[in-house]
């Protein structure tokens, strides 16, 4: 189905991109060098690859100057619209990466309406220049540690990395939303435009939003799903678990997934429970060939849970490694942690994301709730661990002015997924209601990665480029199949 939809866009794309080819990629920016972009699938296009120097830290001014690298998909059209730059989700995400791999298609299909720029953030993909830091850090295991024990290790390598990172002469306070929505006023002004059109997943409509309240003049339009708040950083416990809620009414509409999965939230406490009371040694296959034993416990379990929920293919298989566990099958997991974990190695963190996510960071009020919320709730308080940082580096936080919900005129295109399990479709609302030109899209049966599950999300995009009314509040596609498979 993927693949039907991304030909579809492909041949929309590409039937219009000789109308001002011979035209339009002789038009170039400072520092740009013409590349043939070669896509994971499809074939190579023609492109512009460029950097420009921003501050690390504006509120120095002796800050040193880091790159902003991007490639530019020149416009197929003679009338071209404003630029229209993508920002990736994580914090983290490359934005050269995604044209390259997952979305090609889609940046291919908004050529039609301008120039379309995939970014890569400041601190992430080719504009990162921040060294990985390896901390000293070792989370025993094939013994058992308390959770103070576990979150003990992590923040005592988290600092080690704050240090690491200044003493080679990063300033790490400069890695925050606000920095980078600054930044997107910088790439406008070096593309000589009036304004740009912003287009964004998950952190990228993070992102999007804070722009209105630092560069709105600057912006056309935005185009975003999966929406994060900027009081959202840090996700709520309680709606997690009414995640988990929708996932079951999705279940109960397949029968052999109900039969499987009559009710998932008594699965998952079993399964939590009972590796509480007893967790397991795995053996575990390595990449490089080598064995090795990693004490699996109830923690381990909820934050491979918080990973999979994005999806409802993800969740699908969640749900078949809940169910194993349950019948006291072990290899599925085994096999799953062996590709993500080396036991024994030392705890990592990756400057910009973790910098970026703790200077968004959260409200007093929304700490205290979701203190609450996690003593009870499915996956505890693991779904943004950054919320075990908070306080750690106190100069990094944002604060509340800017967490407040932006207000704005600025024209916004919204679609969100029923099952999403990051950002939930209630936050998604509440995270756009100060927005006074916004239109509403639900997805029925969509999580988080939903921008291509269906030509209709690429049409309701078109007809909100060209300024027409969407024709449904609604898109439904297919279901995947939740039932475990054989």
């Amino acid at each position: 189905m993927k693949k039907q939809i991304a030909l579809a866009l492909l041949s929309v794309c590409l039937s219009a991109e000789s109308i001002a080819q011979d035209t339009k990629t002789r038009i170039t920016f400072p520092g740009e060098e013409e590349i043939q972009f070669e896509p994971r699938s499809g074939e190579p296009v023609g492109a512009f690859q460029g950097t420009l120097l921003v501050p690390e830290n504006r509120a120095d001014p002796d800050s040193r100057k880091i790159p902003l690298t991007y490639v530019r998909f020149p416009a197929t059209t003679e009338n071209a619209g404003s630029p229209i730059v993508y920002l990736a989700g994580g914090p983290g995400g490359s934005g050269i990466r995604t044209a390259r791999v997952r979305r090609f298609a889609m940046f291919m299909a908004l050529r039609q309406y301008g120039d379309v720029i995939a970014l890569d953030q400041r601190g992430t993909g080719a504009s990162n220049d921040i060294p990985a830091c390896r901390s000293s850090k070792v989370v025993p295991h094939t013994e058992p540690v308390s959770d103070d024990a576990y979150l003990r290790y992590n923040r005592e390598a988290l600092m080690e990395c704050f240090s690491f990172w200044r003493e080679n002469g990063v300033d790490i306070a400069g890695y925050n939303t606000r920095e980078n929505a600054l930044d997107l006023d910088a790439l406008r002004q070096h593309f000589d435009a009036k304004k740009i059109t912003l287009w964004g997943i998950s952190y990228g409509s993070h992102l999007s939003l804070a722009a209105l309240k630092y560069i709105e003049d600057s912006i056309d339009r935005i185009v975003i799903a999966s929406a994060e708040g900027l009081n959202q950083t840090i996700k709520m416990p309680a709606r997690t678990d009414r995640y988990f809620d929708r996932l079951q009414k999705a279940v109960d509409t397949q029968p052999a997934a109900k039969a499987a999965y009559p009710d998932i939230k008594a699965m998952i406490r079993r399964v939590h429970d009972k590796l509480e009371a007893n967790p397991v040694m795995l053996q575990l296959q390595l990449r490089d060939g080598q064995q090795a034993e990693y004490l699996f416990a109830r923690r381990d379990m909820q934050n491979i849970a918080s990973a999979l929920v994005s999806d409802p293919q993800r969740a699908g298989m969640l749900l078949s490694l809940y169910l194993a566990v349950d019948n006291d099958v072990y290899e599925p997991l085994a096999q799953l942690v062996a590709r993500f974990i080396v036991p024994g190695d030392p705890i990592e963190f990756r400057g910009m994301p973790v910098a970026t996510d703790i200077a968004s960071g959260m409200t007093a009020t929304r700490k205290l709730e979701i203190r609450e919320q996690a003593k009870t709730a499915l996956l505890k308080d693991y779904l943004n661990f950054t919320y075990h940082f908070d306080g750690l580096v106190p100069e990094l936080d944002l604060g509340d002015e800017f967490r407040a919900k932006p207000t704005s005129d600025v024209p916004l295109l919204l679609l969100s997924g029923t099952l999403d399990g990051r950002t939930y479709i209630e936050s998604q609302r509440e995270a756009v209601s100060g927005l006074g030109n916004a239109t509403l899209i639900t997805v029925e049966n969509a999580g988080h990665n939903l921008f291509m599950t269906s030509p209709d999300v690429q049409d309701a995009i078109n007809r909100f480029m060209e300024g027409k009314p969407s024709v449904s509040d609604t898109i439904t596609i297919e279901l995947p199949d939740l039932a475990p498979q054989r």
